[in-house]
């Protein structure tokens, strides 16, 4: 709390609200964290009213609207440098990766004392534009920042370095989740199966928005493998994006229309997980990949591509293919690891490796209290 007996209010600068990513991690620190002593203000792209809005403010939080990096950035720099100066928050935390310098300046001008730089992604290998945008403003990460934080191990390596995480300059912040949410629940299984008609259907699962880093095309292939294996099998399609259509048209093609079922951006992944089977998740790139942790504790088969960093390997339900093997191989690996045996619990294998949410959340309170309280110490000296 600060010296009013007050909530310290941090401004969360997140960007656009996908409800996936960043936006779902940073929600779920909000709901668990002690509300009592710290309050988030949220700082997101964009001036359509979004779905956790209405839930941020009953939770005693701001919500403020900012035009689109893309679309204008000397305005979207203008408008953040306008919030921060007349909130005169303590702490900002921005969780654009690279793109973090420019709020943070702001935040620098505005002269707010702590200003965190967080990374929750790597290189965009694959992606011309973005890689280059990345490693042009990755040597500006820190210069506006007073700390930094990653969601795991190579993403903090990647944008602060070697010697910074080394000399533990970097907080790690687990992207934890709920676990009880995600647990495996026959009940809940049994009727969302029933809902879709999948019967005694082998349900491949995928959570990610359209894009390329997500990896769809080629998730599409290896489907393809697997139905021409096994015709009892549907492919579960939980996100949405710009290459939407494309994979749509790509489904049709390959007569596979039947087979794949798009279903959206939705709120009840944790219970749409429940009614798969396995979970594939061939990525080109990410940070650390939250929905392979929310897979695992539903106690699903989860099979990745090596950009998945190893401290997302938190069960033995967790196993690797090169994205350098063909399509025909991961399907193989997908449908020899499914064994049709009953799903079990894995709470305890989560809350040890640090990805339960009530805890992490506690975590992060006691880091920003003492960066609140170091902060007035510093100012005051």
């Amino acid at each position: 709390m600060n010296c009013n007996n007050e909530p310290i209010r941090v401004a969360q600068i997140v960007g656009k609200v996908l409800l996936s990513g960043v936006d779902v991690i940073v929600m779920e620190y909000y709901r668990n964290i002690d509300r009592s002593r710290i309050q988030f203000d949220f700082i997101m792209d964009g001036d359509n009213e979004t779905p956790i809005d209405q839930e941020i403010k009953e939770l005693g939080g701001r919500v403020y609207k900012v035009d689109p990096y893309e679309h204008n950035i000397k305005k979207n720099m203008k408008q953040c440098y306008e919030i921060l100066r007349e909130n005169q928050y303590s702490i900002v935390h921005a969780h654009l990766n690279t793109l973090s310098v420019f709020p943070l300046y702001e935040a620098w001008r505005a002269k707010i004392p702590v200003r965190i730089a967080h990374n929750h992604s790597t290189a965009a290998n694959g992606e011309v534009k973005k890689t280059v945008m990345k490693y042009m403003l990755k040597p500006f990460a820190k210069k506006f920042a007073t700390h930094y934080s990653a969601c795991s191990t190579v993403a903090g390596r990647w944008l602060f370095g070697d010697y910074s995480y080394d000399s533990g300059e970097v907080k790690l912040v687990n992207n934890a989740i709920n676990i009880e949410k995600f647990s495996f629940n026959k009940q809940v299984r049994d009727r969302i199966r029933n809902d879709l008609n999948l019967k005694e259907k082998l349900v491949i699962g995928h959570v990610g928005r359209f894009v390329y880093q997500k990896n769809h095309a080629f998730l599409i292939d290896i489907f393809y493998e697997i139905h021409k294996r096994n015709k009892n099998t549907i492919l579960m399609l939980i996100g949405s994006g710009g290459l939407e259509q494309s994979i749509k048209e790509k489904v049709a093609t390959l007569r596979l229309t039947d087979s794949v079922l798009f279903l959206g951006l939705r709120e009840d992944v944790s219970e749409l997980m429940q009614a798969m089977d396995v979970f594939v998740f061939p990525s080109h790139y990410e940070g650390l990949g939250m929905v392979v942790i929310e897979a695992q504790a539903a106690g699903l088969r989860t099979i990745v591509s090596e950009a998945i960093p190893e401290e997302a390997k938190l069960t033995d339900l967790f196993e690797y293919c090169s994205l350098s093997q063909p399509a025909r191989y991961w399907a193989e690996i997908v449908l020899n690891c499914y064994d049709g045996n009953e799903r079990r619990q894995r709470n305890n294998e989560l809350r040890q490796s640090g990805y339960d949410i009530v805890t992490a959340a506690d975590e992060l309170r006691e880091w920003y209290e003492w960066l609140y309280k170091n902060v007035r110490v510093h100012s005051n000296s």
